[in-house]
Parts: C-alpha cells; sequence; structure tokens
C-alpha cells in the first residue's frame, strides 16, 4: 500500500502550469483564479481527478490552497506543512503564506486592487468561504467572478478519470442502527429544524446515513455522492449505477430514489421552483448549491449538516467494533516495535520501516475474517529532522536512514471493518540526549494528563486543549497543531465536529471517539508525538462529589519507549498511570502475540 509521493521532479512543470493558466484568466476576463485543495464533497481525502492544487504546484500536502495572479502566485498552507511546501514547491513561482494567520480572503483584502476580478470555481468553496471571501474583496473594490467550468481542468490534459468503485454494505453489526432509521431520525430533525430539505455533501455522511461504504478516495472507505433528504418522503441519493452491484441497488432502492449525480442541480432547481426551504451546511456544503437554490426561488437555512453529530456519537456496536479493530492494531504494532527492536543501527530506512509496519497490520486479524482493507492515510515516517515536519510523507528523495542517536517519528493508522485506528510512537535510535529525554517526557505528560481528564457535560473540546499544553508551557515551548481530531467508526480518521483544539467549539458528548496527540518540533533536529485514540465516556458520579463527570477510555494498545522517559519527573499519579496503562497493554495484547515479540512486550510494558 506504501506509495512515495515524491514532488515534481522539474520546476519548470510548475512554470508551465501556471503560465497557461494566467492565458486562460486573460481569455475569461479575469485577474486571478482561487485553486483549492477540494472537490465537491470539501473532504480531507480527494480522488486523483481532483488533485488539482498538487498538479498545478507539486503540493501534496491534505490542505491548502493557491491563488494565481497575473504576476504572482502564492501558496497557503497551515503549520503543519510548512517545512513541506517550501521543499516541494518552486520558490520562483510561488510565494508561501499562513493559511491560518493570512488565508486567502484576508490576503486579497489587504493586496486586490480596485476593479479586479477573482474567479473561482463554486463546486469547490463552501458556501462560508465564499461568502468570506466575497466581503474580502467587496471592501478591496475588487469582485469575486463564479466561473462554470475549471480553469484547472481546462489546461490539464491527461487529468485521470473520476473514481468509480463499487459500493458495499456496512452490515447491521458493525453500524449498529439500521439504514431506515436513520434517514426517519434525520427527517424527524429537518421538521423540527422547519426545513424541507437538506442536501448531504459530505460522502461520510452519505456512508453513516445509507450504512454503505466504498472506494472512491485514498484510505477512507467512501462513496462519492450527493443526497437531498426530505421532511417527508423517500430522499434522493445521487449515485453513479456504475458503482452499484445487484445486490447494492436492491438495498439501496428500498432506501431512497437513486439518480444520476448529473441530475442534482436539475432536481434541486426543481424544489427550490416549488418554494423549497433547502437546508446547507455552510461549512461544507458548495457554494455552487446556494446558487441553484436561491437563484430558482427556493430559500437556503444554514444548518448543521444533520448526520454529523448523530455519525460523531458511536453507538455500543460501532464502539464494540473499534476496541476489537484497536486490539488487533496493538498486536501489529507490537510486532512492528518489537521488530523494528531488533534491527541493526544504520540497516533501516523510512520507507522500510512503513512497508514493515503495513505488512504486520495486513497479516494480523486476517486469521480471524477482519483483515486490514486500508492504511487510514499514508503512514508518517520521519527520522531525525524529518520527524520534525508534522506531516511529513517520505518519498524516494526525502528517505531517510534511521541513525544512532537519533528520534524515529512514525504516525500511522488501518481501516478495518470494524473500525479506524490512528496511532503515533516515537523511538530512540540508538541512545538519546537529555534534552530528547525532557521534551519526550513534556509530551507524555500532556497525554496522560487528557487521558486522566474527568469533566462535566458540556464541556467543549476547546477547553480541554490547554490541559494537554500545561507542561509544554510550563517549559516555554508548544506545538502547532490541534491536540485531537474526531475519528470515524470505519470512515474518516479525521472526523468532524469534535475536535480538541484551540478551535475547537463542539461539545464533547459521550461515545465520541478522538485523538490524544500533543507533540513537540525542533526544526532541522527531530519530531516529538505521542498519540492514542480516546472515547468520551457516559458521565459517572464521583464519591462525594456533586456533578457526573465523563472521563476518557483509552482505545490505543502500545507500549511507550521506556528509554525515552524521565521517570524522575512524572509524578506519582503519571506513573500510576502509565504502570496501569502499560498492565492493560500485556494483557490485552500478550495473548495475541508469542515468541520474540511477546518476551519483547513483556521488557516493554513493565512496571516504572
Amino acid at each position: 500500500m506504501f506509495q512515495s509521493f515524491d514532488p515534481r521532479t522539474d520546476p519548470s512543470q510548475g512554470i508551465a502550469r501556471v503560465a497557461q493558466l494566467r492565458e486562460k484568466l486573460t481569455s475569461a476576463g479575469l485577474d486571478g483564479f482561487l485553486v483549492p485543495r477540494a472537490d465537491e464533497h470539501q473532504g480531507e481525502y480527494v480522488a486523483a481527478s481532483s488533485e488539482r492544487l498538487q498538479w498545478l504546484t507539486g503540493f501534496t500536502g491534505s490542505a491548502g490552497a493557491a491563488l494565481v495572479l497575473a504576476s504572482r502566485a502564492i501558496l497557503f498552507v497551515d503549520g503543519r506543512y510548512t517545512l513541506q511546501a517550501r521543499a516541494q514547491v518552486d520558490a520562483a513561482t510561488f510565494d508561501i503564506e499562513s493559511l491560518v494567520e493570512n488565508p486567502p480572503a484576508k490576503w486579497l483584502e489587504a493586496n486586490a486592487r480596485t476593479g479586479m476580478k477573482i474567479g473561482f470555481d463554486p463546486w469547490l468553496h463552501t458556501v462560508a468561504e465564499a461568502a468570506a471571501l466575497r466581503k474580502a474583496l467587496d471592501r478591496a473594490g475588487a469582485t469575486l467572478v463564479p466561473v462554470q467550468g475549471n480553469l484547472v481542468d481546462a489546461i490539464w490534459s491527461d487529468r485521470p478519470a473520476p473514481p468509480a468503485e463499487k459500493v458495499e454494505i456496512q452490515p447491521i453489526g458493525f453500524a449498529g442502527e439500521l439504514a431506515k432509521d436513520k434517514i426517519d431520525r434525520l427527517a424527524e430533525t429537518l421538521r423540527k429544524d422547519g426545513t424541507s430539505h437538506a442536501v448531504l455533501t459530505d460522502p461520510s455522511s452519505l456512508a453513516w446515513t445509507f450504512n454503505i461504504r466504498g472506494r472512491d478516495v485514498p484510505h477512507t472507505p467512501l462513496a462519492l455522492g450527493f443526497a437531498i433528504l426530505a421532511a417527508k418522503g423517500l430522499p434522493k441519493l445521487f449515485l453513479a449505477r456504475e458503482k452499484l452491484t445487484i445486490e447494492t441497488e436492491a438495498y439501496l432502492t428500498q432506501l431512497a430514489d437513486i439518480l444520476d449525480p448529473q441530475m442534482l442541480e436539475g432536481e434541486l432547481t426543481r424544489i427550490a421552483a416549488a418554494g423549497g426551504k433547502v437546508a446547507l451546511d455552510p461549512a461544507l456544503a458548495a457554494e455552487r448549491l446556494r446558487l441553484i437554490v436561491e437563484e430558482n426561488g427556493g430559500t437556503v437555512l444554514s444548518l448543521p449538516d444533520p448526520a454529523r453529530l448523530p455519525r460523531a456519537i458511536k453507538n455500543a456496536a460501532e464502539l464494540h467494533g473499534s476496541r476489537a479493530a484497536h486490539r488487533r492494531d496493538g498486536a501489529a504494532m507490537a510486532k512492528f516495535l518489537c521488530w523494528l527492536h531488533t534491527q541493526k543501527t544504520g540497516s533501516v530506512d523510512e520507507i522500510q520501516a512503513v512497508q514493515a509496519l503495513e505488512g504486520f497490520r495486513a497479516t494480523t486479524g486476517a486469521d480471524v475474517q477482519m483483515p486490514l482493507r486500508d492504511i487510514s492515510f499514508d503512514t508518517i515516517s520521519g527520522a531525525g529532522p524529518n520527524g520534525a515536519i508534522i506531516h511529513y510523507r517520505v518519498t524516494t528523495k526525502t528517505n531517510r536512514t534511521l541513525g544512532d542517536g537519533e528520534l524515529y517519528l512514525v504516525d500511522s493508522g488501518g481501516q478495518y471493518q470494524d473500525g479506524t485506528t490512528d496511532i503515533t510512537r516515537t523511538i530512540a535510535i540508538g541512545a538519546p540526549t537529555d534534552e530528547m529525554r525532557e521534551r519526550y517526557t513534556i509530551v507524555l505528560k500532556g497525554l496522560i494528563a487528557l487521558s486522566m481528564l474527568r469533566f462535566p457535560p458540556g464541556t467543549r473540546g476547546m477547553d480541554v486543549d490547554p490541559i494537554a499544553r500545561q507542561a509544554h508551557w510550563n517549559a516555554g515551548i508548544d506545538y502547532a497543531h490541534g491536540t485531537g481530531h474526531g475519528v470515524g467508526a470505519f470512515l474518516s480518521v479525521h472526523e468532524g465536529p469534535q475536535r480538541i483544539a484551540k478551535t475547537g467549539a463542539q461539545k464533547l458528548h459521550a461515545g465520541m471517539i478522538l485523538s490524544n496527540e500533543p507533540g513537540y518540533y525542533k526544526e532541522g533536529g527531530y519530531g516529538i508525538r505521542l498519540e492514542n485514540l480516546i472515547v468520551v465516556t457516559e458521565p459517572e458520579p464521583i464519591p462525594g462529589g456533586d456533578i457526573a463527570m465523563h472521563s476518557f477510555e483509552t482505545l490505543t494498545l502500545a507500549p511507550f519507549d521506556r528509554r525515552l522517559i524521565a521517570t524522575d519527573t512524572l509524578s506519582p499519579a503519571e506513573r500510576s498511570w502509565l504502570d496501569a496503562y502499560h498492565r492493560r497493554v500485556l494483557k490485552e495484547i500478550g495473548p495475541m502475540v508469542d515468541g520474540e515479540v511477546l518476551a519483547w512486550l513483556e521488557a516493554a510494558t513493565a512496571a516504572l
């Protein structure tokens, strides 16, 4: 499964492609054009046919945007990808700006000239993004112009065909709720909100609602399509027929009217013309959908995707599956970490490590008829300074040997039919320095602090984010990413709306799965990140207390590198948590391994 994502080898390709795009700008009467890393569904992973930003710039990150003007081009990326963008993008062609601190809307407000016309594809920008861009350009005396037909597509002569992989049914034993019952629940939500229809644009919501999975995008089991839910009557499912087998078509026709995706605009036009009140999630729905509804006499109601929160709150079957998936994944990690421990220093490189880990994942669990379906994202395998690149992707050009005295950071996960996993461990190669041990222990303290937390109902992700950063802040350090993202049930490894971050406004509900992954990154030196997946528990009373409190149950089962722990800096409570965690790892993973791996695991999980 490993893929080497080399940046473009010939920078002149970027120069030539930008020049071609500028010719299209001139012929269209535009002064600029925006190229986001997005498709019509606004998901993190996109099909090869939608990788417009990568094709134009060479940047392979999962978030970003480019703005091409007549005499200047800018690539916007967030803090995870700053170093990666510098390595992959031709500096003579693109300036690099912060997607967070100076996003396209803010940059255009400060730099656009009066009378400028900036083009955009309304299928590739959300309603909220388009509103922010329009407002910024209005202030600058410029205009945002929706373009019919993407200008990049017009010059992308060898663009891949859209995906058409087969859809499969997610069995009720894993889904935990019939699709019909989910549809009824969502219809009731629409009625309460006073809407006649809602458009599901997120394929994760489509997959959850109809209990289906697909293979249209890398590493996430999604079938690309849309649905229009109705407050009364059957929903309409817009899914290409070639994706359906006789079985899946028979199943889905009991739940919805199945239509070709090309019919979405016409159907939405009909609903709008009949006075429909259509709910669109401004953070997820394409601006094109808003334009269709409002231009045809309908009313757009800005409401959250009705499936998003129910999807995030896992039911008992989904949590049972996730626990089982994490046990198998933990066994695969134990085999990998033992293998890495036995390798001669300097004999393994980043790519070989990825291939070994994916091999252990692919074979572990196959004997219980629950094989690995896919990795859940491109494995981050960073040795030494490469580990300091937060979302580093090893390529044949950047591939580095795991060297003596360095740290090795590996962030990986698996997609199994019963659950999605995501784990990060940082491992010492040879003898670590005192600084490495100090920083590692600070990161570990952050993970433990969040793992031990009790919190009342109504607490948001942003409320608990500082808990994981306290040890960092006390040491005068921090990390430039959120502490935790939501995780799906055999769905996206990055799932909203739940997250633990400075911007995590969603309240945390029992059943939500999140990551717990503080880090530290020393540019040019090393990176440290430790990650477990956790699930919010039901509130429970505390003896002598007044309020029932949530806590976090840890799902991930893999030891931490004892050589990197400065045990004398851990509090008694932190030591107790870590020893208890390691006892649990040995208890649950030990029966799944034997021989050399079991001996290694026993040593790795011994009490501090």
